[in-house]
């Protein structure tokens, strides 16, 4: 059977922007019940300045109790820049994940940094990341549309996605950061992609804010790309992007691989659980495109 790894990015994209604080004995808990549910690789927080991103001020705190309850997750975390992954080397990080926008206004909204000064500051972190012995990930954003400059140019996402491999990048995570991408752009992108990085490191992130994150994600798999991130709940969305929707939900990435005989190690019920324990820490329904029908099955017993 076909695999698939999903990384679950509900802990940190998808916390990041809510207004309701969620405790970090309650994050832990959302971590353990996807960890039951399956999951083996998610975000688990950001080493960003609490200023600007107050949900993350916990991330040493999460990251110390997960080493000692949680060895073996593949738990990952964003950091901005050296400062981050000092602190984030600090509290016993072992992968970490570096941002960088694929414009020129979108770098200087987000962190206040020219294209070019941010491309050398991520390939400074994540040599720095490699030499400490830790596994990196590098993220492409608004690799197809920027909320400022409109249609993002692929060669610029070609070649930073090639910048960042050289660099000692694990994995390269092409991002459809404002939900704008289709099908065929999809396609036409990560073939190019492909033909510089690895298909075995490549990744991508969709949201879904015109509906067709899904869409999106079987365009990716249907030229062999096998690795995405998706958001339990579909939680999310990018405070520094206007438009930014939530995130593809893993609930709906799941049944859909579960569908078409692709395997995810992950379950759905259990993911359910988790769901049902978000709601209540964010006090809102949530859930992807598939959660009135998931629903329905688990009041039948037919999940």
């Amino acid at each position: 059977m076909d695999q698939l790894y999903i990384t679950d990015v509900a802990l940190r994209d998808g916390l990041q922007n809510q207004q309701i604080m969620v405790a970090t004995s309650a994050k832990l808990e959302l971590i353990k019940l996807l960890v039951a549910s399956g999951v083996q690789s998610l975000e688990a927080t950001s080493f960003v300045s609490p200023k600007h991103v107050p949900q993350m001020a916990d991330a040493s705190a999460i990251i110390s109790q997960l080493n000692i309850d949680l060895p073996n997750l593949r738990a990952s975390v964003l950091v901005p820049n050296m400062k981050g992954l000092e602190r984030a080397c600090a509290a016993g990080v072992k992968e970490i994940a570096v941002v960088l926008a694929a414009t020129e206004i979108m770098n200087q909204k987000n962190i206040n940094m020219s294209l070019e000064t941010a491309t050398k500051m991520s390939e400074q972190t994540l040599r720095a990341a490699k030499s400490a012995g830790l596994r990196t990930r590098a993220y492409i954003a608004v690799a197809f549309d920027c909320p400022f400059e409109g249609p993002t140019s692929p060669a610029t996402v070609l070649r930073l996605s090639a910048k960042m491999h050289t660099a000692g990048a694990d994995e390269i995570i092409i991002a459809d950061t404002i939900g704008s991408a289709s099908p065929c752009e999809v396609k036409k992108l990560l073939s190019a992609v492909v033909q510089t990085v690895p298909i075995a490191r490549t990744s991508v992130h969709f949201h879904d804010t015109r509906g067709m994150g899904l869409a999106n994600a079987w365009a990716a798999l249907e030229i062999g790309i096998r690795r995405f991130d998706a958001s339990t709940g579909g939680i999310g969305g990018c405070p520094f992007a206007p438009g930014a929707a939530g995130n593809l939900a893993t609930e709906d990435l799941v049944l859909m691989a579960r569908q078409c005989g692709l395997h995810t190690n992950i379950n759905l019920l259990g993911l359910l659980a988790a769901i049902d324990y978000a709601e209540k820490q964010l006090q809102r329904t949530l859930g992807g495109r598939s959660i009135k029908w998931l629903r329905q099955q688990q009041e039948k017993g037919s999940i």
